[in-house]
């Protein structure tokens, strides 16, 4: 074989083109223009592709309504749902469709298909927004596989459609109108999307919010795949809100509520103490919740605080020279927050923390204004209220010792953790995972079947404390919640709580497939969702999926997971003659089985905990886990009909 050398001009030739091709200059250099940006990257405009990124294209779209309701001109809101296609319509002003001096085309089309393109950057049209990066609806048009849109302005009716963001036809008339406002249809493009299938609960959810905080807004909503219509309308706004929040506790007192402005910021506060230990506050701006909190909330907490230190000193309601710390006055407090503000600073464009200084300085000093004149005004609410947070000053100190027992010395100390934990041997929280595992028996399954090297088990005996109904000290002094705590790492509550501890990065919930493994599993959401919120916010909190059924035929078996997909097999497989069974413990597969079907990460299926809505999920936990047996029966004599499996 001849061997060529550095001089082979065909070897020569390779070179050059290898070289040229790994060569980083102006060439590779790609500009990406109209809305190709988005389509190609959706997840930075819209958080992501997943369940919680589809619901987001209807409330960009409403959240423009929201804005001409703000703005005085808008009191009706429509959403509709009919099979997949979305449509919104609100009777606002209707968007511009004269031609813009710049850009020489429709403003419409200019709204509708240019990346910060609005009317939302200064504040002569609207004072007050949510949005203002300009990005949301033309980021929609260019995430749908089609979008329609009508406006009806001047008398006449405009209309234009688009596929994947481009227009079809430039924008027309087509008839005249007497009304005002814009509608818009679409279909999400399910190329983007990993699947197309809106969910009512998370839409009725965020249209009654946007109802409680802009009082008077009647949003009307139909679905039509559930055959139902709902109109969300509220004169009482968050004073309304804090009594739907808290519709599953006992009430101390009646609501306070008061709203002003104050540095030329709109400011409505509304709260309330219940029974409960936990804390409960729910922030927003411009109608936006602010998930993480911000610069109004930071206000809000300090003034609290300050407030009902200053009350109880005067009063000399503080005994044995205690102070009131800040969780103190939280504990049992159902809050909601709610501010207008010009120029809002957001953080990203899915707006959860919201970072203007001025907001702060605003809450603060209306909330020491009004609070502490209401508490001198209303002494019986006062001493209930002052109860209620001494009472849970003395709960924190003793408390103290019980968290104490919980820290972990460090990381790696292994003397820390809890005996019937089997750790894995990697120290890597990035690639280890726990099993949180009903009962010893399955627990045993589960620490033989696993691999070790990244797999933790943790068993649990029977069914945790419902925490919804304990304070810290008693939970903290429940063996089964400190060997739980011990075992993730990362501390709890406000204080102790360090996400970046966390040992595991994914915490798998896996009960039995029965009644009990189901009340279990609430225990267990209901503790995190309570003590360690971002694990779930993080994406670390998953549960298990073992199979409802082994289907055996001569010497071959078949696990299924649900109900439908045992009709699926049966439906395919009539003429032949099959051994079902049923599982309803974990305990009655072999480790060999529970790794092949709930452990394999190659092959088992895993529900990841996500929070859509944390206002109503803090309502739904209160409901079901409280100690209130009213709104239970009424919840459950609501939701009956929908119940898929039942256990007798």
């Amino acid at each position: 074989m001849k061997r060529r050398n550095k001089r082979d001009p065909v070897r020569g030739k390779k070179e050059d083109k290898n070289k040229r091709s790994n060569e980083y200059d102006a060439s590779k250099i790609q500009v990406l223009k109209g809305l190709e940006a988005v389509r190609r990257r959706p997840a930075m405009y819209i958080g992501d592709v997943s369940i919680r990124g589809l619901h987001h294209l209807i409330f960009e779209v409403v959240d423009n309504g929201i804005d001409e309701a703000l703005a005085g001109v808008c009191d009706h809101i429509n959403v509709k749902i009919d099979k997949n296609i979305v449509e919104v319509e609100d009777n606002g002003r209707g968007i511009p469709t004269d031609t813009h001096p710049v850009q020489k085309k429709s403003a419409l089309e200019v709204v509708m298909t240019m990346l910060h393109a609005g009317g939302k950057f200064d504040d002569k049209v609207y004072s007050i927004s949510g949005g203002l990066h300009g990005v949301g609806v033309s980021a929609v048009n260019a995430l749908c596989e089609w979008l329609d849109v009508e406006v009806y302005r001047n008398g006449k009716i405009y209309y234009q459609s688009y596929e994947r963001g481009e227009p079809k036809v430039p924008v027309k008339t087509r008839g005249k109108t007497k009304k005002t406002g814009t509608r818009i249809r679409f279909k999400a493009d399910d190329s983007i999307f990993r699947k197309v299938e809106f969910k009512k609960e998370i839409i009725s959810q965020r249209l009654r919010e946007l109802a409680f905080l802009n009082k008077g807004l009647k949003i009307d909503f139909e679905d039509t795949a559930s055959k139902t219509k709902e109109r969300y309308l509220s004169r009482g706004g968050v004073l309304d809100l804090v009594k739907y929040l808290d519709s599953g506790r006992t009430r101390l007192h009646k609501p306070v509520y008061f709203a002003d402005t104050k540095e030329d910021i709109g400011i409505e506060v509304a709260l309330e103490y219940n029974d409960s230990y936990l804390e409960n506050i729910f922030t927003f701006a411009n109608t936006i919740n602010t998930h993480e909190g911000g610069t109004h909330l930071i206000g809000f907490k300090s003034a609290l605080t300050r407030t009902l230190n200053d009350y109880a000193r005067r009063h000399n309601q503080l005994k044995d020279n205690i102070s009131l710390a800040g969780e103190d006055t939280r504990e049992g407090l159902t809050a909601v927050v709610s501010i207008k503000i010009k120029n809002p600073q957001f953080e990203g464009q899915t707006k959860t923390k919201l970072g203007n200084a001025e907001a702060k300085g605003a809450v603060e000093s209306l909330v020491n204004e009004r609070l502490s004149a209401y508490l001198e005004e209303t002494p019986r609410i006062a001493n209930v209220v002052m109860s209620k947070v001494v009472s849970a000053a003395r709960s924190r100190e003793a408390a103290r010792k019980a968290r104490e027992l919980t820290r972990r010395k460090s990381l790696i100390d292994s003397e820390s953790l809890p005996g019937k934990l089997a750790d894995c041997s990697s120290t890597n929280p990035d690639e280890c995972e726990i099993f949180v595992v009903e009962g010893d028996s399955a627990g045993g399954s589960a620490k033989q079947g696993r691999d070790r090297r990244f797999q933790a088990i943790l068993p649990l005996r029977g069914k945790i404390l419902n925490v919804e109904k304990s304070g810290l000290n008693k939970i903290l002094s429940n063996n089964e919640i400190r060997t739980l705590i011990s075992a993730i790492g990362c501390g709890i509550g406000d204080d102790d709580f360090n996400i970046s501890k966390v040992r595991y990065k994914k915490i798998v919930i896996m009960t039995d497939a029965d009644v009990d493994g189901a009340h279990i599993r609430t225990l267990l959401l209901t503790f995190f969702f309570r003590f360690m919120k971002d694990l779930i916010d993080g994406g670390i909190i998953y549960i298990a999926q073992p199979p409802l059924y082994r289907i055996r035929h001569d010497k071959t078996h078949e696990y299924l997971f649900s109900d439908e997909d045992l009709q699926r097999f049966l439906k395919k497989h009539t003429q032949k003659k099959y051994d079902i069974q049923r599982y309803k413990g974990l305990g009655e597969m072999n480790p060999e089985q529970l790794w092949q079907t709930t452990m394999d990460p190659e092959k088992r299926i895993l529900k990841k905990v996500t929070m859509e809505d944390a206002a109503e999920a803090d309502r739904l936990f209160s409901i079901l886990m409280g100690g209130e047996v009213e709104p239970r029966r009424r919840f459950i004599e609501e939701n009956a009909r929908y119940v898929e499996n039942l256990d007798v």
